[in-house]
């Protein structure tokens, strides 16, 4: 098992390092004008936050995590999501991650409402979910390569409404695990959490319905 830094919830510094940006980019990219600043919750190491800037986007990346900030190349901002306090708005809001399928109701709410509190008026938040079809389909043993790193779902558990397991991460003869746990939203439980937070859902952004944006109420 591969030593590093570990994130307070457990995430492996070292292995966030090594992930591609992916087509996240592109897609917050394409549902927002161009130039338009952006505020990203939860950016880790700036996986996505570099890409974006790339694109010609002001980013401000916020993170809790110490190590994982110290290899942001951007204005960031050390803080938890639900304690975030920025005397500014901006045009877009990213709540990326699956932060939505959090297991604790208080903590989805905390995360939106950091959110609307911080988009600018007629700006859009852009949220990456698990929807509803991913908890029936996730199994053992499902994933793929991303990058460089080998991604595989273990010890996959479902009680009601959460579903627990171990991500399995390998690259380069070297091995981490992170477990996590996640809630299943349905379309009814997911509006109601925008609609306490002043959000109202605008649309998908993604074809597989893992992206949409939604607008203050």
């Amino acid at each position: 098992m591969a030593q590093g830094a570990f994130t307070a919830d457990g995430c492996p510094v070292e292995v966030y390092r090594l992930l591609p940006p992916g087509d996240e980019p592109g897609i917050v990219h394409a549902a927002i004008p161009e130039g338009a600043s952006i505020l990203e919750l939860g950016s880790g190491v700036g996986r996505i936050t570099h890409a974006l800037l790339d694109l010609g986007h002001p980013v401000v990346a916020v993170d809790d995590s110490p190590e994982m900030l110290a290899h942001v190349r951007a204005d960031k901002v050390c803080s938890k999501i639900e304690e975030l306090r920025l005397d500014r708005v901006f045009d877009a809001v990213l709540l990326g991650s699956h932060l939505i399928n959090t297991a604790a109701a208080a903590d989805r709410a905390a995360f939106l409402l950091a959110a609307g509190a911080h988009v600018a008026p007629g700006g859009r938040v852009l949220v990456e979910w698990h929807p509803p079809e991913w908890f029936d389909a996730v199994r053992d043993g499902q994933g793929g390569v991303l990058g460089e790193v080998g991604v595989r779902l273990d010890r996959v558990v479902r009680d009601g409404d959460l579903l627990s397991a171990v991500v399995r991460y390998s690259a380069d003869g070297r091995s981490w695990s992170q477990p996590f746990t996640c809630r299943r939203l349905d379309s009814e439980a997911l509006n109601a959490a925008l609609t306490r937070a002043g959000l109202v859902f605008e649309r998908w952004c993604t074809d597989d319905r893992t992206w949409f944006s939604a607008k203050p109420a």
